[in-house]
Parts: structure tokens; C-alpha cells; sequence
């Protein structure tokens, strides 16, 4: 068979599969690295992607194109760190959605240089090996934004939150949930809101589960129509009822997906 016609048949296949695909003979290795296969796969934005990508890795091609597509997508397959390390993108192997990932380092948190509120834990449990948690506070307001140019699409935004205070014991991770407190009584607010307008409002009872565990808390959706302009996000988590005061939470990270994903191992709570 052809190259040309293998090629045209690896663009119906998920990137995974054309990799097991290219395996059988010569023929089918040629196409499986064919830039005409691999472009269709290829986020509309790759080229602002793979210049953010090369800036991290201090390489002088920002632009792509002296790589192939094929390679420009397996580097973006790859974690780039950004925002001097305090937030991270990357696409999804299988059909090359972009998600984000904020470190809490990059909010603004009330509170969070008073050591009698709040200390900065070391773990691997997260993206960034440090999560903030929370001793105990009156007012809880957690801010963040990002200005990024995302591909055309759908997209959700969650808070990664842990009830209990982790720690390691005999190599394995437990949590400490001695100082959890006051989350029961109200409500907590997740706000989200976009430069063209959008805006989404969710709130969350938080409960400690039986397990302890990181928790993913969907704030909302919204929809990024041209992948040439950049959109300006606003995100933000409030317990600001100062009748009571509340404690013992581990805030790591805003994750923002491709609308309907969901990774593997993950406790998503929804409204």
C-alpha cells in the first residue's frame, strides 16, 4: 500500500494508536511520522504553544518549525512549566486537548503570610510539590487569574481542595483531620468569570470524606470561540462568614479541562 494512502487512513486514528500502527512495516512507520498526519492533531494554537514550550526548555526554535508535527506534539505532551514555575500546561495524548494547571503559589490568599492562618506544606501529592493549608481563619477568600491564549473550545475549571492535613508515615500518605472544622455550616462560594463576559457561580457544603482525599470542585464552564486571542480568566473561592471560623483545609491547585474530560482517579464533585 502506498504511503500516501496509509497517511490518509492514520488521520481517522488517535495519536496512541497511530504509535502502536507504525510498528507493522516500513510503509506504515513512513506515514505514522508524516507532518500531514500529525498537523490535524495539533491543537489550532500550536505554534503559541510550542514557542511557551521552547522558552522553557531555553531552546532558540520558539516557532516549531524547524521540528516536526509529530514531535511538536509529543513536546507538548510534556508539562511546561510557566509564570516562573507556578503554573503548568500541557495536551492530552489521546486527542490533544490543552489543560492548565495554577499552583495555589500563584493566588491570592488572604492571610497566607500570617503562620498563625496559614503554612506551606511540602508533598508529592502535587503538581507543584507544595499545597497552602489552612490552620484556622475567620475569612477565607482564595483569588487567581490567568491570560492565556487557548485553543478554540469548551472548557471547566475546578479547585483542588483536601479536607485534613496530610503527612507521611512509613512510606505511605495519611491526613490528619483533627483541625478540620467549620466548613458545615456555610456554604463556599467558587466564583468564575471571563474577559468576554462569561460567568459562572457554584457553592459546595465541603465534607470530609471517609478517606480523606483531594477533591476536585467544579467551578464552572466556558467557551473560548478563536484561538488567536487571548482570554482573561478570574476564579476565586470565599467562606466569608465570620460568624464562625474554619480550618484544617489543603488548597493545591486551579485545573482547567477540556469540557467532559475527566482524569483518571479523580473525585470530581459537581453541583
Amino acid at each position: 500500500m502506498p504511503e500516501s494512502c496509509v497517511a490518509a487512513v492514520l488521520l481517522y486514528l488517535d495519536p496512541p494508536e497511530i504509535c502502536q500502527v507504525a510498528r507493522l512495516n516500513r510503509a506504515f512507520h513512513g506515514a505514522a511520522s508524516a507532518d500531514c498526519v500529525w498537523a490535524v492533531k495539533l491543537p489550532a494554537n500550536y505554534r503559541y504553544l510550542a514557542a511557551l514550550a521552547a522558552a522553557a526548555d531555553d531552546e532558540g526554535r520558539g516557532d516549531g518549525d524547524e521540528a516536526t508535527k509529530k514531535e511538536i506534539y509529543a513536546r507538548l505532551c510534556r508539562p511546561t512549566l510557566f509564570d516562573t514555575g507556578r503554573k503548568e500546561f500541557w495536551i492530552l495524548k489521546n486527542k490533544g486537548g490543552l489543560c492548565i494547571s495554577i499552583s495555589s503559589k500563584a493566588m491570592t490568599i488572604t492571610g497566607i503570610d500570617d503562620r498563625r492562618y496559614w503554612s506551606h506544606l511540602a508533598t508529592d501529592e502535587s503538581r507543584f510539590h507544595s499545597v497552602a493549608y489552612l490552620q484556622q481563619i475567620w475569612w477565607l477568600e482564595v483569588d487567581g487569574e490567568l491570560e492565556f491564549c487557548f485553543p478554540s473550545g469548551s472548557y471547566s475549571l475546578f479547585f483542588h481542595l483536601h479536607l485534613g492535613r496530610p503527612y507521611r508515615r512509613m512510606g505511605r500518605w495519611l491526613c490528619a483531620t483533627e483541625h478540620v472544622h467549620g466548613w458545615d455550616v456555610t456554604p463556599t462560594r467558587f466564583q468564575l468569570s471571563t474577559s468576554d463576559e462569561q460567568q459562572a457561580t457554584s457553592e459546595y457544603s465541603l465534607h470530609l470524606h471517609e478517606q480523606g482525599g483531594w477533591k476536585l470542585y467544579h467551578v464552572g464552564d466556558f467557551v473560548v470561540p478563536n484561538s488567536d486571542e487571548p482570554m482573561k480568566l478570574k476564579f476565586s473561592m470565599m467562606q466569608i462568614d465570620c460568624t464562625h471560623t474554619k480550618g484544617g483545609l489543603c488548597v493545591d491547585s486551579v485545573f482547567i479541562y477540556p469540557k467532559g474530560y475527566k482524569p483518571e482517579k479523580a473525585n470530581i464533585v459537581c453541583m
